[in-house]
């Protein structure tokens, strides 16, 4: 004889998961709206900077300090590389006899680079929020149906394994949820930040050598 299986919709679940599936609800939406706007962002704004860098050193090794700005600069809406590299270039390109700094040139970079990381990470400090306050949010759930279940039990004048199952059951289906959650904005975060770490690394490389190739072409 075989033995009926019970299956659940997904708003059957939400409905016996209580009230704390609405927070519930609420952070899933908030992650998943978070993750496909920074996913859309990174797709939208290359973060390629080999070419760039190929492309400005062979200009600034000939001197077209103003050809490299300018095509940098036809590069800036959508390529983050490109303006960390017009910040050097235009730095470099002072004029007025004045001496090229490193230390200058440096400085230049940081701080565009910084600006252009904090735009990348954006939404950065919510997704780790969310990553945390889910799965409490969800033992709290579980917590307050265990309370109703035991509360269920001591109220039972005969008491049965089905009784304390079905509490257990429905008081679980909170932490799951927010687990879910959780995985879903830490793998969004974790993917974001290797991300922008990449693009760290290349552009410090990039702008390194390129703050080498022009102190070398200084008169």
């Amino acid at each position: 004889m075989e033995s009926g299986t019970v299956s659940f919709s997904l708003l059957d679940l939400f409905k016996m998961g209580g009230v704390f599936m609405w927070p519930l609800l609420a952070f899933s939406i908030a992650t998943i709206t978070i993750g496909v706007e920074r996913a859309v962002y990174f797709i939208r704004h290359s973060l390629e900077i080999g070419d760039l860098g190929g492309k400005v050193s062979q200009l600034v090794k000939s001197g077209g300090y103003q050809e490299a700005a300018e095509y940098l600069s036809a590069q800036t809406g959508r390529r983050m590389g490109a303006r960390v590299l017009l910040a050097l270039v235009n730095r470099a390109n002072t004029g007025g006899g004045k001496a090229f700094s490193e230390h200058h040139a440096e400085r230049a970079v940081e701080t565009e680079a910084m600006t252009c990381i904090n735009s990348m990470e954006n939404g950065f400090n919510f997704l780790v929020a969310l990553g945390s306050l889910s799965p409490l949010t969800g033992f709290l759930g579980t917590v307050s149906g265990m309370i109703g279940a035991f509360k269920s039990i001591a109220e039972a004048t005969e008491v049965n394994a089905q009784i304390v199952a079905n509490g257990i059951y429905e008081a679980l289906i909170t932490t799951v949820f927010g687990l879910i959650i959780a995985i879903i904005a830490m793998i969004f975060h974790s993917v974001f930040s290797h991300i922008v770490d990449k693009f760290a690394a290349e552009i410090e490389t990039t702008c390194s050598d390129l703050i080498a190739e022009i102190a070398d072409s200084q008169p």
